[in-house]
């Protein structure tokens, strides 16, 4: 992807639909959550009348929560407890399901620091981590960093890239022969694919990571932006306490969420929850987190934004849910109508998206062309995109991929995406 972009500088980029940076795509920012993080960052604000009252107030909560009252301070290295507390009230609100404070962790690379853990086993076999393909664009270069042996199980395209279970018991087979599984990391909303879930799916990889001994790493991020009519979010944490005590006393997760949701990514900064984790194990995760110091604290803040927004009468409601009804009704038309189009391109056709922001169409191109170019279809598809009418999107997985499977990646949060794709 990199490589694509520098090679290709002598053409301005005029369309990208490589990122899901909600900024790059104009998308103006909720009026309330600018608000309060503005005056948390700038305190003469509160005295400012022509906020709204319900701005000014959660600016003040936020501020008396933060060491010496500024986003200047340092925090504790797992976070601020006020936003650690805010998050468990989220979770137990959403799940029905009592979550502990002491359990969740802010963080800007908590992932890393799980998989960090999952690697510092004794032994000279690898670690491994039973990942699906395709996955996000990251990942792969996060476990090879962490020393950690990317273990491919394939979702089934042609069912809408749903978890396969045959697949996955092939998964940890061949795994076994090369190195030790220890977890299995599964993104859902699916990014790329856009895949959801539903209960009995969820339920039975949690049957079979539990019987297989894996640490479940659970990617929730877009838990919030769900299209497809027939299909809901349903977190792992919720399916797991409803399966009963045999699972739900026992079984080893980790779920992750972050400020992606908010549309504010490039504060850094999102929470994970541990489920059914040894205090002793808890504890050294939260040393490891003291590497980092202390995540920046504007991001810690728009985390309690994002998971508590106004209630109703509250000043700011009525503004607030239209400007969100307006986002999902936009990206909404924008999944549908995006994949109609790509359906429609020669060469190209793309599974419908349940939710996230990322479509992933599969590309064919003659054999004659891949072989003259000396490259994956893929990345070629993008260059030519790139070269010819100057628009960036990002090649699809390559690793664990079957030969002759070509894709790419591409975000919809465009506003006018069909527009912009003709």
């Amino acid at each position: 992807f990199n490589s694509i972009k520098s090679e290709n500088t002598k053409r301005q980029v005029q369309l990208t639909f490589s990122s899901t940076d909600v900024h790059i795509a104009k998308y103006k920012n909720s009026i309330y959550d600018v608000q309060v993080l503005s005056a948390c960052i700038y305190p003469e604000l509160l005295k400012n009348q022509t906020f709204p009252v319900d701005v000014r107030q959660r600016a003040q909560t936020l501020l008396d929560a933060c060491g010496e009252r500024s986003v200047g301070s340092y925090t504790d290295s797992s976070g601020l407890n006020h936003v650690r507390q805010s998050v468990a009230e989220f979770i137990t609100r959403r799940d029905g399901v009592p979550c502990s404070a002491s359990n969740v962790f802010i963080s800007s690379g908590s992932q890393r620091v799980m998989v960090k853990l999952i690697a510092s086993g004794e032994g000279d076999v690898p670690t491994g981590v039973l990942t699906p393909v395709p996955c996000r664009h990251t990942l792969p270069m996060m476990l090879d960093f962490t020393g950690v042996t990317l273990e491919p199980y394939m979702l089934d395209k042609d069912r809408g890239w749903a978890v396969d279970m045959n697949e996955l018991h092939r998964a940890v087979n061949t795994a076994r022969g090369r190195c030790q599984p220890k977890a299995i990391f599964i993104s859902n909303p699916g990014n790329p694919t856009g895949h959801v879930q539903g209960r009995k799916s969820i339920q039975d990889v949690i049957r079979f990571a539990a019987a297989e001994r894996l640490l479940l790493l659970v990617d929730e991020v877009y838990q919030e932006y769900v299209f497809e009519d027939a299909a809901e979010f349903i977190s792992y944490k919720k399916i797991l306490f409803e399966m009963g005590p045999m699972y739900s006393d026992t079984f080893e997760m980790a779920s992750f969420h972050s400020i992606s949701s908010l549309g504010e990514c490039g504060l850094r900064a999102g929470y994970m929850e541990l489920v059914n984790i040894e205090p002793g194990v808890t504890h050294f995760v939260d040393t490891m987190l003291c590497t980092d110091i202390s995540t920046p604290v504007t991001g810690q803040l728009a985390i309690d934004v994002m998971i508590n927004p106004p209630k109703p009468g509250d000043s700011s409601y009525h503004t607030y849910t239209k400007e969100k009804e307006h986002v999902k009704d936009t990206l909404k038309w924008n999944c549908q109508k995006a994949c109609e189009v790509l359906n429609n391109l020669p060469g190209v056709s793309c599974q419908p998206v349940m939710g996230g922001i990322y479509l992933y169409p599969c590309v064919t191109l003659p054999e004659e062309t891949m072989k003259q170019a000396k490259v994956e279809a893929g990345p070629l598809y993008c260059e030519q995109l790139m070269q010819g009418q100057a628009v960036l999107i990002g090649p699809g997985c390559t690793r664990g991929l079957p030969a002759g499977t070509h894709h790419f990646r591409n975000s919809w949060i465009k506003e006018n995406i069909v527009v912009c794709i003709i």
